[in-house]
């Protein structure tokens, strides 16, 4: 008897296990689609007066920089910066002249109540718009209070955007801000 409801509970997992598994399999490319379609929906705000966007090429030497997308005004550069937690992910609007025009945080795990700021801050964020690679924290923006590291990161994505579009060298630091 034991045997048989011991068989029984086995099957059930076993085929619980396997109906998790083809819903999650099922489910991926839904996710993905609905992840591409938030993605183009967000970034004509981000770069106004822009309303398509073709994705780029990017060299493996842009180490910062995880995607690039091309609208009429300009490009909407996905970058990487290391945070006090981990990578602070942002999406920056740069117009043709190198212009910061917008900017979200679309990732970050940093420390709530401290880095974590650097996503809903609209006062913080609203320092680099207008900007032209020469953000530099504590200097021309101002660091959000115990998180400087954070503040930092979302400086150097921002600036690497700028650099990618105006072909500004911020490897080296051959720029007026560094790299």
């Amino acid at each position: 008897m034991k045997e048989k409801g011991l068989v029984k509970s086995i099957v059930t997992i076993f085929v619980a296990a396997l109906i998790l598994f083809v819903s999650n399999k099922g489910l991926a490319g839904m996710e993905k689609a609905n992840r591409e379609r938030y993605l183009q929906e967000l970034l004509p705000y981000i770069l106004p007066g822009s309303s398509t966007f073709t994705s780029e090429e990017v060299g493996q030497e842009e180490e910062m920089i995880k995607a690039v997308y091309k609208g009429e005004t300009g490009y909407v550069i996905h970058t990487a910066a290391n945070g006090y937690v981990n990578e602070i992910e942002l999406l920056v609007g740069v117009d043709h002249g190198g212009e910061v025009k917008g900017l979200s945080i679309c990732r970050q795990q940093e420390t709530f109540g401290l880095g974590a700021g650097v996503q809903t801050n609209v006062a913080f964020l609203q320092q680099y718009l207008g900007t032209s690679g020469e953000a530099e924290t504590g200097s021309t923006v101002d660091a959000l209070t115990g998180a400087t590291v954070s503040s930092k990161a979302v400086t150097k994505g921002v600036n690497a955007a700028v650099a990618y579009v105006t072909g500004a060298d911020i490897s080296s630091g051959a720029t007026t801000w560094g790299g």
